[in-house]
């Protein structure tokens, strides 16, 4: 794949009002490929949306290089760049209709006005918006709206779009529609997409790579299966999926890994590389909580946590069991609800066994 964007060695601060500064960009490099959908993921203050400003030519580096297409962009203004952005709270003109709203960035460029109809009808349709073209923005829903100004951005065919947060003010059952309709806007028109959020369904849902980031620094990048598979820290594995950490040490090593948890369990881990161990050094161990088990089967039967079942909460399509294993440590366990047979056999103040796969454990790196 062909590097669209590339971003080297990118630094930036923020004065604070006390005279002190922020650090919003710590040494960044990333590229984009065309064609890609790349989720900028993490905390509020982590960077991304600096980040994208700096893309966009809204913020000025104080030191790195940003390349689009191979060329320099540290002198082009915003207006110059190949790039449009989609903002959090859509910047609609409210004293235009829908079609003037979305041709308007062909109307500055002074496009005939036979071409402009045509375009506009055409994303229009793309978008879902055939026969709203009257209406002004206070006439449509929030999810309307969206599709409005994602309609203005793209109408001119833009190398990139950037778009910030775009679905943080929807509803829950609109935002997961419009997750599915970006992907499928993004795949009819084959343009990069760099999306910043900090929704973890959001980044699984619609990324081709992930690019988690924190403190202005770049923790992980990798596919959505990558990161949730393989989180490389235990700030990944939090923002991406449910975890239950373990910290303990190594008190045996052969061919599988044997660790004393502080809570003195002792968990096992067979999928480890020696190279990463070092004997009374302190470790953390990652287990999904859909990886814990109400039942054994020939893998797991000999690899369990004693607990005490604190609560149990119904989640429409799964249940969390909450458990105590010792010194108020409390882990999850996801049961689906096809499960319900196991669940009905759980009770408040019980003691069970969770069984786990010792193959499919994560060894984490000390941060």
């Amino acid at each position: 794949m062909s590097k669209l964007v590339q971003i080297i060695q990118a630094n930036k601060k923020f004065l604070t009002p006390e005279g002190g500064s922020v650090i919003a960009l710590d040494d960044v490099s990333l590229e984009v490929n065309a064609k890609e959908f790349i989720t900028l993921l993490g905390p509020s203050g982590c960077g991304k949306t600096t980040l994208l400003r700096s893309i966009s030519g809204f913020e000025k580096l104080d030191s790195g290089q940003i390349l689009i297409d191979s060329q320099e962009m540290t002198n082009f203004q915003p207006y110059n760049r190949p790039v449009n952005t989609v903002f959090q709270n859509y910047a609609l003109f409210p004293h235009i209709n829908v079609e003037n709203n979305i041709g308007y960035g062909l109307d500055v460029t002074n496009c005939d006005k036979k071409e402009r109809d045509i375009r506009v009808k055409e994303t229009l349709e793309l978008v879902g918006l055939l026969g709203f073209e009257k209406r002004k923005p206070s006439q449509l829903s929030g999810g309307q709206q969206q599709r409005v100004a994602l309609a203005r951005a793209i109408i001119n065919r833009p190398k990139i779009l950037l778009l910030d947060e775009p679905l943080s003010a929807l509803d829950r059952k609109l935002r997961q529609a419009m997750q599915l309709e970006l992907k499928n806007i993004q795949n009819e028109l084959g343009i990069a997409f760099i999306f910043v959020t900090h929704d973890q369904e959001e980044a699984l849902t619609m990324s081709d790579k992930i690019i988690v980031m924190n403190n202005g620094k770049i923790i992980q990048k990798g596919t959505p299966t990558e990161i949730y598979d393989n989180p490389a820290s235990e700030f990944t594995a939090q923002f991406i999926g449910e975890s239950n950490f373990f910290n303990g040490k190594i008190s045996k090593i052969d061919e599988e890994l044997r660790i004393k948890t502080n809570c003195n369990n002792t968990i096992v881990v067979s999928n480890f590389n020696q190279s990463d161990i070092v004997n009374d050094k302190n470790i953390t161990i990652l287990i999904r909580p859909e990886e814990l088990l109400l039942n054994s089967d020939n893998k797991t039967e000999k690899y369990f946590i004693e607990c005490e079942i604190k609560q149990i909460v119904f989640l429409g399509t799964d249940f969390k069991i909450l458990c105590d294993i010792g010194n108020k440590k409390i882990i999850q366990c996801i049961v689906r609800d096809s499960l319900r047979e196991n669940i009905n056999k759980c009770k408040i103040g019980n003691r069970i066994k969770l069984f786990y796969d010792p193959s499919t454990l994560r060894i984490l790196k000390n941060e």
